[in-house]
């Protein structure tokens, strides 16, 4: 053999060698070095993992009276990759379910889309994740039938899930909220579990639900099960149960929540009967003057069992739409309405810390000519010199239209044109700040609105955020509407005195939410201690132990004096026997349970003004506020101010009704409970 031909043949057998070693070496790795991992990856091949539902804990009443349950439901999943992956694209397996589910293929398919900027309902609005609900509430027959069938359809699973139930029906339905699919954006921010399919994967979408979602849920549990290669379960390898969730008890009285709901729908069907077809919506709010929220209605209302079935495109349009009225909206929290009168208890207490006298006297002509504008009062006549006493009972407008301008002229005039964010606000603005108004009260209720104080900042907002559309659109010899563009174009960043005058009665730019308006009279009613109101009371665990009880935090307090406090409740007594609530409240038996409260109109350009009432009882010591605001029904004394006097008829059992709190006393609570707030 030659030498170049042995060389080669060394270096093929050397070759061979290092792949005969390395060979050995991954051999040797597989079968001891990596056996335990291997062995653990074949193992999970054989292993899957069930998750258990947890129960959704109740959401009771003050008494204990169920608000929402749930019961235990068959729900039909279907995982859309895996049952749309055949050659078909799915369509048999989906008409096969569909004749057992008794509903077409098409509208199964429809339901397994996801919802996108151009797929509207039905679709899939949850996690692309997770299993999509295809029915629930599916009889034990058809779901057997079904698992005893997977092979003919795989992907579809049938679990068991809360069916959620709402004994009060359509009355609290805004407070409550209800449960929707986990949401790719929640599962994100909230970090909610998805644990593949609809029992697990519901999350509260308003309301209560919402608000106190992460206890009420509970944790999923899990089962461990070993499996052939079929599929088929061979045993259970271990079970961590699932730990229910915690029972939510509210503030809320049951009976008194259906008077109020009652009571507020009826007021507006008698507002539209009267010739006022605008009166279409409205809230009433009930309230402890320590924060508890005892009663909150909103009209338009719904029945929330909507949701339990799934819901239609045109049903989300009727909830959510403004021709439907948009019942989901909780108008208590939501709703900014202007106060009208009822705001110049905030007035009175300005003006005392500015120096004006209580007693006065202040003059109450029929008008006044401010800046070259004309403020008519709502009597056309010139009522004399009063107090701010006679002015809260009989309403006299002029009284603080004329103070509102002596305050505005007493001020900083050099900050009048607005050129930052950080303008001054004017003393009245401060004091209206200082009354909670212009900001979220902090109740325990989602997407609360914050309502509108204008201030001198806001006024910068506003002129910012207009300037361009007025500037495009104003004439100077247009129409009114365009004259009225041109002039904010010019002067929109001028801190006027009519802006000032206005606010001062409640009207303008003032608007206020029902639920900031109940809170600012329980801090009136309490001695001046601003509360974040709480619908919550407590959490409970499912053996009965507390877990936690929820307060109403102290917010604030007024700046205002005690005595002051004192007299302009005194004077709100006087409305109600002798001001501009006596007709509403003509034998009423004030010796059983004294009202105190106000009226409020407020105009609003081109409609039917706005009816409002808010008051607190008994008198010398209040213990709970009911407060109606009425959009587009006319006055304060003629809607709203009856509805309240059927409110506190309902609360105590008056004049023949059934007393929902006998007496005013709040439910008596178990031992769990101690020092339970009043």
């Amino acid at each position: 053999m030659s030498r170049p031909s042995a060389r080669r043949l060394a270096w093929l057998a050397a070759f061979a060698g290092c792949l005969a070693a390395a060979l050995v070496a991954r051999l040797w790795y597989v079968q001891v070095a990596g056996r335990a991992r291997y062995a653990s990856l074949a193992g999970q091949e054989q292993v899957r993992t069930v998750v258990l539902p947890a129960d959704r804990g109740a959401i009771l009443d003050d008494s204990g009276r169920a608000l929402v349950t749930s019961r235990p439901s068959l729900v039909v999943t279907v995982d859309p990759a895996t049952a749309l992956a055949s050659a078909d694209g799915g369509r048999a397996e989906l008409s096969r379910l569909g004749r057992l589910l008794g509903v077409t293929a098409r509208v199964l398919a429809d339901d397994l889309r996801s919802c996108t900027a151009t797929v509207p309902p039905p679709c899939w609005a949850g996690s692309p994740y997770q299993p999509v609900p295809v029915a629930q509430g599916v009889p034990g027959r058809t779901g057997i039938q079904i698992m005893e069938e997977h092979r003919l359809f795989p992907g579809v699973s049938v679990r068991v899930q809360p069916a959620v139930s709402y004994p009060l029906g359509s009355a609290a339905a805004q407070v409550l909220g209800y449960l929707g699919p986990i949401t790719a954006q929640q599962e994100r921010l909230r970090h909610l579990p998805v644990t593949g399919f609809a029992g697990a994967d519901l999350a509260g979408q308003a309301g209560l639900e919402a608000e106190y979602d992460a206890p009420l849920r509970g944790v999923p549990g899990t089962e461990r099960v070993a499996v052939n290669a079929a599929g088929n379960v061979l045993g259970i390898i271990s079970v961590t149960p699932p730990v229910p969730g915690d029972t939510l008890v509210t503030s809320i009285n049951a009976r008194l929540q259906e008077d109020v709901g009652r009571v507020l729908a009826a007021a507006i069907g008698k507002a539209r009967a009267e010739g006022n077809p605008g009166a279409t919506s409205g809230a009433a709010v009930v309230m402890t003057t320590t924060g508890r929220v005892v009663a909150m209605a909103s009209y338009p209302t719904y029945d929330p069992r909507i949701w339990s079935q799934g819901i239609s495109e045109r049903q989300f349009q009727a909830l959510f739409g403004p021709s439907g009225g948009e019942p989901a909206l909780n108008r208590a929290i939501q709703g900014q309405y202007a106060p009208g009168s009822t705001w110049k208890v905030t007035t009175t207490a300005a003006a005392v810390a500015a120096g004006y006298r209580l007693a006065g006297p202040y003059d109450c002509p029929a008008s006044v000519d401010i800046g070259g504008r004309i403020f008519n009062n709502d009597v056309p006549v010139n009522s004399g010199a009063m107090s701010l006493h006679t002015a809260l009972v009989v309403s006299c407008d002029t009284v603080f239209y004329q103070l509102a301008y002596d305050m505005w002229l007493r001020d900083d005039r050099a900050a009048d044109v607005v050129t930052s964010p950080r303008a001054p606000a004017q003393l009245m603005q401060r004091m209206e700040l200082a009354w909670g108004f212009g900001r979220p009260t902090g109740i325990d209720l989602p997407g609360e609105a914050p309502g509108t104080v204008p201030t001198r900042a806001w006024l910068y907002r506003f002129y910012t955020a207009n300037k361009s559309f007025w500037c495009a659109n104003g004439r100077p010899y247009g129409s009114y509407l365009q004259q009225i563009e041109y002039q904010d174009c010019r002067y929109g960043n001028v801190w006027e005195p009519g802006q000032a005058v206005d606010a001062a009665i409640g009207q303008g730019y003032v608007t206020v939410t029902p639920v900031q308006l109940a809170r600012a009279y329980a801090a009136l009613a309490n001695g001046g201690v601003l509360y974040s109101p709480r619908v919550g009371e407590a959490l409970i665990r499912p053996d009965g132990r507390l877990v936690r009880a929820i307060t109403a935090p102290v917010a604030g307090h007024l700046p205002v004096p005690g005595r002051v406090l004192a007299y302009i409740r005194s004077a709100l007594a006087d409305v109600v026997t002798q001001g501009t609530a006596a007709g509403a409240f003509a034998g009423f038996p004030l010796g059983k349970v004294c009202v105190a409260g106000k009226t409020g109109t407020a105009e609003v350009a081109g409609r039917q003004a706005t009816s409002v009432f808010a008051s607190f009882a008994p008198c010398r010591h209040p213990r709970f506020v009911a407060v109606v605001m009425i959009p587009a029904s006319g006055y304060g004394a003629d809607v709203s101010a009856p509805a309240v006097r059927q409110i506190w008829d309902d609360l105590f059992g008056l004049e023949g009704h059934r007393a929902a709190l006998p007496g005013g006393a709040l439910p008596s609570w178990p031992a769990w409970h101690p020092g339970r707030a009043r």
